[in-house]
């Protein structure tokens, strides 16, 4: 019986040491929440590649995913950056700043039944940017820097 119970308290002692040794629940939960913004722009980005063209609903639908593209950037903004991370939250607010450029840049190329291309290459250098953003944005959290990039850290302070 005593063996048992030094097994059970030996057992109960390792699962809390364990638990205290891994990553703490701010950043785990910040980790989720990066990688479920990864699968919507993933699901998105593949939903918008497959858009028929020839379609007569090809517009609206591509439209429609920008519109559906500027929501998950505006949740991602909104997103409380843990501690380590915070010089990011900047970089995540023009991400999704030059993503609501994009959608309405787009709507406006696509307006009155015609097409602008000078207004849809600004919607898409919007669109690009948004994305270079959010490329920065994961380097970071992989412990990588950028080349390219002009972002002070908390090391440079």
């Amino acid at each position: 019986m005593k063996n048992k119970f030094i097994l059970l308290i030996t057992a109960i002692l390792a699962a809390v040491l364990l638990t205290a040794c891994g990553e703490n629940r701010e950043l785990s939960g910040f980790r989720k929440s990066i990688d479920d913004f990864c699968d919507k722009l993933s699901e998105i980005d593949s939903a918008m590649n497959n858009i028929d063209a020839e379609a007569d609903t090809a517009v609206a639908e591509f439209l429609g995913y920008l519109d559906d593209l500027d929501l998950v950037f505006q949740s991602f903004a909104k997103l409380d950056f843990p501690e380590e991370f915070k010089f990011l939250e900047a970089t995540a607010d023009e991400a999704s700043s030059y993503m609501t450029t994009a959608a309405q840049s787009y709507k406006e190329a696509y307006s009155n039944s015609s097409y602008n291309e000078y207004t849809a290459d600004y919607a898409y250098e919007n669109y690009s940017r948004a994305y270079r953003r959010v490329q920065i944005i994961i380097s970071f959290l992989r412990g990588e820097t950028p080349e390219d990039v002009d972002i002070i850290t908390e090391d440079d302070s």
